[in-house]
């Protein structure tokens, strides 16, 4: 009943916000001047080490193996399958009736684990396509995008290989751009999992920076072409908002007077701001699932995609509802337990809205 009254809000709300944009007639304006608003959901999810059980000789996968120590076997695979596609399946639903149209992933072994998770009932029904490449990082581990042809059409994928002059032998994920039409939109999405803060975060971030240099030279090398490019750039960058390989490499600013023509936008700084994590580490919350857009997406025409809200989609049945975790994610593992949960982090989307005669 509660789902059923927060769908009734919502549609009313875009009734509310589509009667709020109507433009004035004029002489060519259809009688009626009724206008339509119509919504994507774009988001992001570290789906929390994906793995099948079998022991890949060439990385260090022996963790999430029968053998391994988390005992990784069919039983805990499947389930991990089922809760991942529930979840999956509920980002951005009380908004958009077919959920997410883009959803960027991290943290999944291969291309199998993916072709897995959109075979499952609760995802069947969105035929749900795949674009993956295989990265040289040492667990296994890649990025990768699931998009719902309905709503997006793939024109162009290419994935980005991180490298460190000054550290040759360091591999991490490579970074995936996939451009394509949104709702008959030229959108580019790219997909990242920035370096981890092991070793602490001083001693690893410049490992990081060099990933938003990365990131940085996707960007400009798409305005270079496309000066009023609109371009998502979404991802466990395992920095806030703040931190210098967000808000000083790649500029992505906290709010939208800052932005200039050509520069980014951090979606996710507001919510940072009101106390608000994707996850928790010490009982203390990070955002690290950011979603950052392109000026154009906040300028844009409202007959053109743009830029309307952000959420942290921290569901209640994706946190502890109790004990010393209350709140916080519920994750696969945790101490060594098997808690059959979801993931360590909360997906983050956005949504794009666009008005139509």
């Amino acid at each position: 009943m509660r789902k059923k009254l927060n769908r009734a809000a919502t549609a009313l709300l875009l009734v509310l916000l589509a009667a709020s944009c109507a433009p004035k007639k004029t002489a060519n304006a259809p009688s009626d001047g009724k206008v339509n608003v119509q919504l994507a959901c774009v988001g992001f999810y570290n789906l929390e080490n994906l793995f099948d059980t079998i022991d890949q000789p060439d990385v260090n996968d022996h963790e999430y193996t029968p053998n391994g120590p988390n005992k990784w076997n069919g039983h805990k695979y499947l389930s991990k399958l089922h809760n991942m596609a529930y979840a999956v399946s509920q980002i951005g639903l009380d908004r958009s009736p077919m959920g997410a149209a883009i959803l960027g992933v991290s943290e999944v072994e291969n291309r199998g684990v993916l072709e897995d998770l959109v075979a499952q009932p609760e995802l069947a029904g969105r035929s749900y396509e795949i674009v993956h490449y295989d990265s040289p990082d040492r667990r296994g581990i890649d990025v990768g995008l699931l998009y719902n042809p309905r709503l997006f059409t793939v024109s162009h994928s290419v994935k980005h290989r991180f490298h460190m002059p000054e550290q040759p032998d360091f591999v991490t994920r490579d970074q995936l751009l996939v451009s394509g039409y949104l709702l008959g939109e030229k959108v580019h999405v790219i997909v990242n999992h920035w370096p981890s803060r092991y070793g602490g975060e001083v001693a690893s971030r410049p490992n990081r920076v060099a990933a938003a240099k990365l990131t940085k030279s996707i960007v400009d090398s798409l305005y270079r072409v496309e000066p009023q490019a609109k371009i998502i750039i979404m991802g466990d960058l395992n920095d806030d908002p703040y931190n210098a390989s967000v808000a000083e490499v790649l500029q992505a600013r906290k709010t939208r007077e800052e932005v200039q023509p050509g520069g980014l936008y951090n979606t996710m700084w507001h919510l940072y701001d009101k106390g608000i994590g994707s996850l928790a580490y010490q009982g203390q919350w990070n955002l690290f699932d950011q979603i950052i857009i392109s000026s154009y997406l906040l300028d844009a025409p409202r007959t053109e995609l743009r830029y309307w809200r952000s959420e942290v989609c921290n569901l209640p049945f994706l946190t502890h509802q109790e004990g010393r975790d209350k709140g916080t994610p519920l994750r696969t593992h945790s101490r060594g337990v098997w808690l059959n949960g979801y993931s360590d982090h909360f997906p983050t989307c956005i949504y794009l809205v666009k008005e139509v005669q």
